[in-house]
């Protein structure tokens, strides 16, 4: 089964890179250089071809190259679903991000309906022991990898709760005002509800059919006041309280993921470093399977100073589940001898930093 894949990437004004070109070959490749050297930011001209704001959740002004600051400009071609495009984002000073497709202006969301880009990086280390919005956004993104509308249902809440939200702190009394915006909430709640469910469903299916050294979890969705059946009614009844808080105290916007290490019992933020890791991996690869059996290609992986945290058992056993699944997975490390066992089944580059400017060779 063979996959999505970036087959040229161009950089221009992009974080470190003043004009970067790579061409790949669909295989794994691995981006190695020294620390602060560029070599996350290639990952994350990648993620940007994925609907929002990519794997650090930059603003598109911060993207520019400094001290320049003269906008930036990630191209790509890409086989995606359908076949060939070519993609094109950018931002030009303080301006928001544009994109096109095929040399047509373009949604984020329909970047999503060409390409599927799943992403792991040191950051999400933390994952489950940090606050709720972390695993939400989490979640949220293994879901727009299967649904890519669900961008637009959580878009839609959030607006409407916002508005929502301002009524309530400036003290509006008026339920007319509310019961547009509690109706909006409640219809795009049921989406996002309904979405956020499947893809547990997707991910849980794909885990108990992995052949994988990595551990399972179990994953399920939890509210800290319970998820009304209703919520137009339940934030109807909720204004005074939300009133006094000066916030919405109920809807999909108050979830929280919360794992189980299957085979220990034990919940994910009781678990060690090491395990909370693998677990991690495990959920990105069976993601990444479920997407591969859904559209018969696999999605593209980002892996950022993954193999670094993993012993040489481990280390083996991720590449050589890379190389079944035919996934196209752009790794970084720091050192050429963590892909050693990736072997010639990967393309390499190096990066290197001269003079505050990224340069790669392959």
């Amino acid at each position: 089964m063979g996959g999505l894949a970036i087959t040229t990437l161009s950089l221009s004004h992009f974080r470190s890179h003043r004009t970067t070109r790579l061409v790949f070959d669909g295989r794994p490749a691995a981006i190695v250089g020294p620390n602060g050297a560029g070599k996350t930011n290639i990952l994350e001209a990648v993620s940007l071809l994925s609907p929002g704001r990519g794997l650090r959740r930059a603003s598109a002004e911060e993207l520019a190259r400094r001290p320049e600051s003269l906008g930036w400009k990630v191209s790509a071609q890409v086989f995606g679903i359908g076949g060939a495009h070519e993609i094109e984002t950018w931002a030009e000073g303080q301006e928001a991000r544009q994109t096109r497709i095929d040399g047509k202006a373009a949604t984020q969301v329909a970047l999503g309906r060409i390409l599927r880009v799943l992403w792991l990086v040191p950051a999400m280390d933390r994952l489950w022991i940090e606050a709720a919005e972390g695993r939400r956004r989490f979640l949220d993104r293994m879901v727009m990898s299967f649904t890519p509308d669900h961008a637009e249902a959580v878009l839609t809440y959030e607006k409407a709760m916002r508005d929502r939200n301002r009524l309530l702190k400036d003290q509006v009394q008026d339920p007319h005002w509310y019961t547009a915006l509690e109706a909006r909430m409640e219809e795009a709640g049921r989406r996002i509800t309904a979405n956020r469910l499947a893809t547990l469903d997707r991910i849980a299916g794909a885990q108990q059919g992995a052949e994988t050294q990595f551990p399972q979890s179990e994953l399920t969705l939890v509210y800290p006041e319970g998820n009304p059946e209703d919520l137009a009614q339940a934030l109807a009844e909720g204004r005074r309280r939300d009133m006094a808080a000066g916030r919405t105290l109920a809807g999909p916007h108050r979830a929280d993921l919360a794992a189980v290490y299957t085979a220990k019992g034990v919940a994910a933020d009781q678990c060690s470093t090491g395990e909370q890791k693998a677990l991690l991996i495990s959920l990105i690869l069976a993601n990444a399977h479920a997407l591969a059996a859904d559209l018969g290609h696999a999605p593209v992986l980002l892996l950022d100073e993954v193999a670094a945290h993993l012993d040489a058992g481990r280390r083996a056993a991720l590449y050589d589940e890379i190389c079944g699944l035919g996934a196209q997975a752009l790794m970084t490390g720091t050192e050429p001898g963590l892909f050693d066992s990736l072997g010639n089944r990967g393309q390499s580059f190096a990066v290197a930093e001269e003079g505050g400017v990224s340069l790669v060779q392959s």
